[in-house]
């Protein structure tokens, strides 16, 4: 490796313990952190999701969530701006990630929960012009479906996905880079980089693919009828836990 790098990145040994550590922040980070998969665990299953269609969404909102901090730490780097500024930043950007994640959790739930209202199976009473009745019972949703106008579609849920964790930081990455930079330049951080973001894409496919098994062993057939509201409710809770008690 060492004569593949330019002479100011410094010992081959301390680069290699560097990207060492970012591995391992990268996955310890990514565990603590329970927005990084308990979203995609709770969403998967309330919609039904393959386990494939959960990771290649978990996998498109990893990158997205490593790009946008290594985007952040690249320019405002090259830039000469000061750690302290970065971080700054990175703080802001957090804040308005949880906020998103809180507010689209709740809009879920409520959504979830109009959703088993508007399921109720009930009775409708007809009577007929020779002054006989009878009623019969229906499902507003088999009944009166409308697909299209659907706002929790697909699409819509992958990319405020997307955005939430576009805009999340990656709380360790920049200081890893500010580091890398120092000791060897450019092109140690961008190596520096790697690892991390290996490690953190990893781990969150590791998670969602453990919790997707563990919630399909641990919820009810009967609560199956509740699992939107309960996935809307899921995350609000990693956006609280994230925002108050820092996980």
């Amino acid at each position: 490796m060492s004569g593949l790098l330019p002479s100011s990145i410094g010992s081959p040994g301390s680069l290699g313990a560097l990207c060492g550590a970012a591995a391992g922040i990268g996955f310890l980070h990514t565990m603590i952190g329970v927005d990084h998969y308990v979203p995609f665990i709770a969403l998967g299953r309330a919609r039904r999701w393959t386990l494939g269609r959960t990771l290649a969404v978990t996998a498109l909102c990893g990158v997205g969530h490593v790009l946008g901090s290594l985007l952040l730490g690249t320019i405002g780097l090259g830039l000469g701006l000061a750690l302290g500024r970065l971080q700054a930043v990175e703080a802001r950007r957090g804040d308005l990630a949880n906020l998103i994640l809180i507010g689209f959790g709740l809009a879920y739930a409520a959504w979830g929960i109009w959703r088993v209202r508007r399921d109720r199976r009930h009775e409708h009473l007809h009577q007929h012009a020779d002054g006989t009745r009878h009623s019969h019972a229906h499902h507003h949703r088999a009944e009166h479906a409308h697909p299209h106008a659907d706002p929790t579609r697909h699409a819509t849920v992958v990319w405020t996905l997307f955005i939430v964790f576009a805009f999340g930081p990656c709380e360790a990455l920049i200081p890893l880079l500010a580091a890398a930079a120092s000791a060897g330049g450019p092109a140690a951080a961008g190596l520096v980089s790697l690892p991390f973001a290996a490690a953190t894409i990893a781990t969150m496919l590791g998670a969602v693919a453990l919790g997707r098994a563990g919630a399909k062993l641990a919820v009810p057939a009967a609560a199956e009828r509740y699992a939107h509201a309960f996935a809307g409710l899921a995350l609000t809770a990693s956006g609280l836990a994230v925002r108050y008690l820092g996980l």
